[in-house]
């Protein structure tokens, strides 16, 4: 869940993992390794049937890092199922920390090289395998989050962890949230996803209602470019393949209302294009907007992405914005110094923080 907007932005799959075979060898990892990705693709036919539009966050034992051809097999089986690597998120379990530092590194560029996503499924571990290994998703364990609301104790981890994550361009995703309380809390300390059972019980599935979040009631803020980081107001994106038809970037629309804009993102994950929500579905809806435009590349509809680093200010971000008059409130892009697409801001979110610094 966006902890800001109270949208749903992918769905976990909670399975327990395949046993384990005898050993710990390489050798070992490698005889697992074709039953894993099989377990995998097992759980991304199970999630299609109820859910085929939001990325996918897929549990994966640790030690199946060990294995160098992972990543090709596993791009090849989940395309063969419908799902492109840049929507899976590989959530690698607590075992972790068992690994040596240079195999989790390793392990995880091949799994970003092939297009995947990986997360770490604890926060607990090293802050420096955390640079290193620049995960897309840190899990804060929900032994944390749970007292972040009652105990400062708590808060300051949780707080501790954020500005590791928003630093080297983590997002830290609060496990266990519990409590509107917890929220509050959690967007204090500067943490923007969450899941747990407050935002809905464990029947829920795809497509059903989640609690709604309450609206943001204090921000950060600056008189200068001293002031909070823009990463601090970034959610994920939405990005679809530089060659994506209008018809697909349709769909990301109207599967998910409070979507803002949609990323057309190359192959090295630069930002390419931006398609600002209303006015894509003004062109696309309008008379023979769908004839015209549907399965034609979205690039045709396209604008130019409205970029700014990661390490620039919340208050010069919103300078950008303001440069041009016509797209005042498109969404910025968040760029990585290669130029590689972090995440999005809604230009209304820092307006809203700021003017109450």
């Amino acid at each position: 869940m966006d902890l800001n907007s109270g949208s749903v932005v992918a769905v976990e799959v909670i399975a327990a993992p395949p046993p384990r075979g005898p050993g710990t060898s390489v050798e070992a990892a490698v005889q697992e390794g074709s039953a894993t990705v099989e377990w995998l693709v097992a759980l991304v036919r199970e999630a299609a049937l109820a859910e085929s539009l939001l990325p996918l966050v897929l549990p994966l034992p640790a030690r199946a890092l060990m294995w160098e051809g992972l990543a090709s097999l596993a791009e090849t089986r989940l395309r063969r199922e419908g799902r492109r690597p840049r929507d899976v998120v590989f959530m690698l379990g607590p075992e972790l920390s068992e690994l040596a530092a240079p195999m989790v590194v390793a392990g995880t560029s091949r799994l970003r090289s092939a297009g995947f996503r990986c997360g770490f499924g604890t926060a607990m571990v090293r802050p420096d395998l955390v640079v290193r290994a620049a995960p897309f998703l840190m899990r804060i364990d929900e032994e944390v989050v749970s007292g972040i609301a009652r105990d400062q104790r708590h808060a300051t981890v949780v707080e501790g962890l954020s500005r590791i994550g928003r630093g080297s361009g983590v997002y830290a995703l609060a496990a266990g949230v519990g409590s509107v309380e917890d929220v509050v809390r959690l967007r204090r300390c500067g943490v923007r996803v969450g899941t747990g059972p407050f935002f809905a019980d464990r029947t829920w599935s795809p497509g059903g209602r989640v609690t709604p979040v309450p609206e943001p009631t204090a921000g950060q803020g600056g008189d200068d470019d001293a002031g909070p980081r823009v990463t601090e107001f970034m959610v994920p994106p939405v990005g679809l393949d530089s060659d994506a038809t209008s018809e697909q970037v349709l769909e990301s629309f109207t599967g998910n209302p409070v979507l803002n804009s949609v990323v057309l993102i190359d192959r090295r994950e630069r930002p390419v294009g931006a398609l600002d929500r209303t006015r894509f579905l003004l062109s696309v809806t309008g008379r023979y907007g769908h004839a015209l435009h549907a399965k034609r590349p979205a690039s045709r509809l396209a604008e130019p992405p409205r970029t700014v680093p990661a390490w620039m200010s919340a208050l010069a971000a919103l300078r950008v914005a303001g440069q041009d008059t016509e797209r005042v409130y498109d969404d910025l892009i968040v760029t990585n110094a290669y130029g590689q697409c972090l995440g999005v801001v809604h230009v209304g979110d820092l307006i809203r923080s700021l003017s109450r610094g």
